[in-house]
């Protein structure tokens, strides 16, 4: 990603820090009035605001209004990817659904998966998947939904199963050579991919191992709601489902798939196709009762599919917590997400084209007197754009562009500026509601991003540990000089 860092010399730190301060004071008014449902709508007008801010600072200093557009049209752009996968997320969730794959996930989960193991169980198999596909996104898409749906059944609380999810997931994303943000944190601080997954795991792997002790205990020490014996639920599925281990092959070709580097897009289309045909093949009641006719023809099975798609599914049972599982939103319930992602794009485009990305970055660079100075400048500069800019791949290339010099100035490896982004760039985007990736796993997982936020433990722990690695001076690697004396 080759994205350019526009620079405004007549901008000043404060003017800079003017829309951030207004849209954070705006965000959190609005949702102490709103609360949950602040996301249905509200905070994206207040990210338009918030850009309705950074632009009248804009004219203030002299930048046109088609300079800012042209530079919210590149940021709308760069997410194109993002909201097409967002939308076959919701396609892939509604006919695994109706397809009974994650029924048969849940239901085969609950006879292995025991609520004292179960959220460590999910962090680790989320790293797993994570490592070997090389996308958070794709695992929270996949086994993230299945384990939501285990959790709850258990009586688990949802923000508390998602944040496993997220830990698990970001761990893999982070040390998974086939990792967009892997790859790219490198390539900006002017390193290579395998010295900077080794150096990576000096803060990553303690990291992990503090996160899988604290679900271990939480595992041990929650009180779960869910019924101590699930033979009643386990039942409750199988009449409204055809359970059967076939329906594991979807997700199996889906996961290959992705692991032979097959496109993101085109892997999920083949688990809607796949779950499409394996829903019309074992689940024709379903499908029947999703048309609205009166006898399955072909007709009849391409509405009720498609419905499975694009729209609400709900599939009745007579246990209440099955049939909160049971339902999907499709491609429909995406479109929130995606109006999140689209307005914090337009914030995000407008304090770029106005120079305040850039100068709150340069702001933080000139706090950096000391090497525990510079990698909290780094870590300042990441969070900052990841809430401003919205992007997490914006918290790693403004940053490392902008540092990369420094490091070298006080002698230290490009090494350390790249672990240190992905320490903070790109495990914290998560954990912002209006950043495209913190909107993604809400939408996707459906769960509140304040809900998971205090048990995403890896996410919250990394930045700390990098700054803790800097402030000891452990295992802080310096350049090696070529000049001989």
């Amino acid at each position: 990603m080759d994205k350019k860092i526009i620079k405004n010399k007549e901008l000043n730190i404060w003017e800079a820090l003017i829309p951030v301060i207004a849209l954070v004071t705006m965000l959190g008014y609005n949702v102490y009035v709103f609360g949950d449902s602040a996301l249905g709508g509200s905070n994206q007008f207040i990210l338009l605001l918030g850009a309705a801010v950074a632009a009248i600072v804009g004219f203030f200093n002299k930048i046109s209004f088609k300079n800012m557009m042209d530079e919210v049209a590149e940021n709308i752009k760069s997410t194109t990817g993002a909201i097409l996968i967002l939308l076959m997320v919701g396609a892939l969730a509604g006919t695994w659904l109706v397809s009974g794959i994650i029924p048969s996930m849940i239901y085969y989960g609950l006879q292995i998966l025991s609520p004292a193991i179960f959220l460590p169980a999910t962090l680790i198999i989320c790293s797993v998947i994570s490592i070997a596909t090389g996308s958070s996104w794709t695992t929270s898409a996949t086994v993230g939904i299945a384990l939501i749906g285990i959790g709850g059944a258990l009586g688990f609380p949802v923000g508390m199963v998602a944040g496993a999810v997220i830990s698990g997931a970001y761990f893999g994303d982070k040390l998974s050579p086939m990792s967009d943000t892997t790859n790219l944190a490198p390539a900006m601080a002017g390193t290579d991919l395998f010295t900077h997954i080794r150096y990576m795991t000096l803060t990553t792997i303690p990291t992990y191992v503090i996160s899988l002790i604290l679900f271990i205990i939480l595992g041990l020490t929650v009180e779960t709601t869910g019924i101590a014996d699930s033979s009643l639920l386990l039942a409750d599925i199988q009449k409204s489902f055809n359970i059967t281990p076939w329906l594991f092959l979807v997700p199996v070709i889906v996961i290959g798939l992705i692991i032979k580097k097959t496109e993101p897009l085109v892997a999920l289309l083949v688990g809607i196709l796949l779950a499409a045909i394996f829903a019309i093949i074992f689940q024709p009641e379903i499908i029947l009762m999703l048309s609205g006719g009166e006898s399955l023809n072909f007709t009849n099975a391409y509405k009720g599919v498609l419905n499975a798609i694009t729209t609400d599914s709900v599939i009745p049972t007579n246990n209440e917590t099955l049939t909160d599982l049971f339902k999907s939103g499709g491609m429909q319930k995406m479109l929130g997400t995606i109006w999140l992602i689209l307005c914090a794009m337009v914030f995000g485009g407008i304090m770029d084209a106005i120079g305040a990305l850039s100068r709150i970055s340069q702001g933080l660079l000139s706090l950096a007197k000391s090497t525990l100075g510079l990698f909290a400048s780094t870590v300042g500069s990441c969070l900052a754009l990841n809430i401003t800019a919205s992007d997490q791949y914006l918290a790693i290339v403004v940053p490392g562009k902008m540092f990369a010099k420094a490091y070298a100035d006080k002698g230290l490896a490009p090494e350390n500026l790249s672990r240190t982004l992905e320490d903070s760039g790109t495990v914290t985007s998560v954990l912002i509601p209006w950043n495209t990736c913190g909107a993604y796993q809400s939408g996707t997982l459906g769960v509140d991003t304040l809900d998971y936020l205090p048990y995403a433990f890896f996410n919250i722990l990394s930045p700390f540990m990098t700054l803790i690695f800097a402030a000891f001076n452990i295992k802080i690697k310096q350049l090696v000089s070529t000049i001989k004396k």
